[in-house]
């Protein structure tokens, strides 16, 4: 029994150390969050050290299946995805703001994939 409630109270220690699952990035004093607009983040935290912007398919019903070529091109247009990386200095992790349709729709931190 002893050993039961010294496992409960290890593990809740365990998970109040868990690091918090927010997505923002703090810059200069300020908060930039998901739903936040490009004029916000350029605002708070001023210009990224690289900018990617691409075209992601559309996707339709039922399947998810990305709409073809060539109505993806001339009548279904692509979603336009823009990706600013962050260099927030010595000791901290890169931040990767990703955009859909001008507002923050994720932020990562650390490496970004290949």
């Amino acid at each position: 029994m002893k050993i039961l409630l010294n496992a409960c109270i290890a593990g809740s220690f365990a998970l109040l150390c868990l690091p918090a699952c927010a997505d923002s990035l703090r810059c200069n004093g300020h908060f930039t969050q998901i739903g936040d607009s490009r004029v916000s983040v350029l605002y708070k935290c001023g210009e990224p050290l690289l900018r990617d912007t691409y075209c992601a398919p559309i996707y339709y019903d039922p399947w998810l299946n990305p709409v073809p070529e060539p109505w993806a091109s001339t009548v279904v247009p692509c979603q336009r995805i823009d990706e600013w990386l962050y260099d927030r200095g010595p000791g901290n992790l890169m931040a990767t703001v990703r955009f859909r349709s001008g507002v923050v729709q994720s932020i990562r931190y650390g490496r970004t994939p290949q």
